[in-house]
């Protein structure tokens, strides 16, 4: 099956490939973009290598996909979001994003949300979309929640990641409740 490729009015949300690996390096090695990623920010630019290949690993087998953010007109890659650890049986999923700090603030992020979720329900017949955020992480749990995600709870200290344990705030999209 082929790799998806969304348009909306100012985006192209297309296949990450290792073309790609200098963009997501530019940023993933950004400590503000990173502060709320769960992982150091990388260092060297395999580790952006890497970062793709679980992008294309987590498609090939089914389990997730994860679409690049590019502007209209432009190949270079601003961002990623998408779903991952996708439980077939549950029809549930989770939704995952980032987006280089040159284009914080601007709509972009909810402009690529706004298209991939009705993707997911209507496409992959997701019943339920969750996201897992840190507490502090404000800007990410506003938008969730303008795109009608429902906070459900804190998870405390659910990961181990930087060498600490987060708590991290459970927020869901269930499809009845999608507009």
């Amino acid at each position: 099956m082929p790799f998806p490729v969304l348009l909306t009015e100012r985006l192209v949300l297309r296949e990450i490939n290792e073309k790609d690996y200098l963009d997501i390096f530019q940023y993933l090695s950004d400590r503000e973009v990173m502060k709320y990623y769960g992982m150091m920010p990388f260092q060297k630019e395999e580790e952006a290598l890497e970062e793709i290949k679980w992008y294309q690993q987590i498609y090939h087998s089914q389990s997730g996909i994860r679409w690049g953010i590019s502007l209209q007109g432009s190949s270079q890659i601003i961002g990623s979001c998408g779903f991952l650890n996708w439980d077939k049986k549950h029809h549930r999923v989770e939704i995952g994003f980032e987006l280089s700090k040159e284009y914080w603030k601007l709509g972009m992020m909810t402009e690529a949300l706004s298209k991939i979720i009705p993707f997911g329900f209507e496409n992959y017949r997701f019943n339920r979309i969750q996201a897992l955020v840190e507490p502090d992480n404000r800007a990410s749990h506003v938008l969730l929640k303008k795109l009608g995600f429902v906070e459900e709870g804190v998870l405390s200290q659910y990961e181990f990641t930087c060498g600490k344990y987060d708590d991290l705030l459970m927020l869901a999209l269930l499809k009845r409740d999608f507009i």
